[in-house]
């Protein structure tokens, strides 16, 4: 009896502390949840505080971590006279979610096919391009006062939801190392990736893509700058073929609204010098909101 009764105490105690603090460990996780987005923009203000506060460049993903909202327009054009208008250019929502860590949210760009293109079930037509995703670790970094420089990896993710000819058709797998180095109102920002497809190796190769930028810091808000762009096939249709672009261009920001809450603006002039390009020229312009 005696058994009994101290076994049933001891569940009636157990059910007493499950009951007391379940609520309690809800309510250190809610709260945990509730401090993490409260606390959002101090802690991406820190995190941001630990790099060089140069621009982004045009073409040339930075390595630094940024958050914003962000929409490129390009207009490129061939030798032929057909052209290619990109709305968005797979940009979109860059976010911080972590210390050392940004992640984008690419928004598939809309592109439409202009100029002198024969009509036919084999040619592009207008439509959505691929999803796009990049993760990047920022591995070391100091600011302007202490030595101004950063070192970041990225893997960027591409799935194929475009419409045909819009599409890789495949999914594509992107890591690239990035780095920058600041000599005061001058800066060199620089990316090195190799795309993977997964699947039709044969037709999309494995391209490899060396971006520099040269910028320089003048009159508080301009940033007249200078980019490379080169890329070399290996395997697939274009096997051993390069392409080379040279881009002048000029970004203005970032201009304050309000808080952490910006505007930046750039625009460039894309110029292929190699004999292979996949387009001849482009005009770039970008806009971004920083926050």
């Amino acid at each position: 009896m005696v058994t009994r009764q101290l076994r049933a105490i001891g569940w009636i105690t157990f059910a007493i502390l499950f009951v007391v603090a379940a609520p309690c460990r809800a309510q250190d996780f809610g709260s945990a949840i509730a401090d993490y987005f409260i606390n959002w923009f101090p802690r991406v203000t820190q995190i941001q505080s630990e790099q060089p506060h140069w621009v982004t460049p045009l073409v040339t993903v930075t390595p630094r971590l940024e958050e914003e909202l962000r929409y490129d327009q390009l207009w490129q054009a061939n030798k032929l006279g057909a052209a290619t208008d990109n709305f968005g250019g797979s940009k979109g929502l860059e976010l911080i979610p972590f210390q050392n860590t940004e992640v984008i949210l690419g928004i598939p760009p809309w592109i439409a096919h202009n100029g002198h293109i024969t009509r036919g079930p084999d040619v592009a037509s207008d439509g959505w391009g691929d999803e796009t995703f990049l993760v990047k670790y920022r591995f070391l970094s100091a600011n302007e006062d202490n030595g101004n420089y950063i070192l970041t990896g990225f893997m960027g993710f591409t799935v194929p939801t475009g419409a045909r000819g819009n599409s890789a058709g495949h999914a594509e797998f992107t890591p690239t190392i990035a780095g920058g180095k600041g000599f005061g109102d001058f800066d060199v920002q620089s990316t090195v990736g190799v795309t993977f497809p997964n699947g039709g190796e044969d037709r999309l190769g494995w391209p490899l893509a060396w971006n520099t930028a040269f910028q320089y810091h003048v009159m508080k808000y301009f940033w007249p700058e200078f980019e490379t762009n080169y890329t070399w096939f290996a395997q697939g249709e274009r096997t051993g073929q390069s392409q080379f672009f040279l881009t002048p261009g000029i970004l203005v920001g970032r201009i304050p609204i309000h808080d952490r809450v910006g505007v930046t603006m750039g625009a460039g002039f894309q110029e292929a010098v190699t004999t292979h390009p996949a387009y001849n020229h482009a005009v770039i312009v970008s806009a971004r909101i920083p926050f």
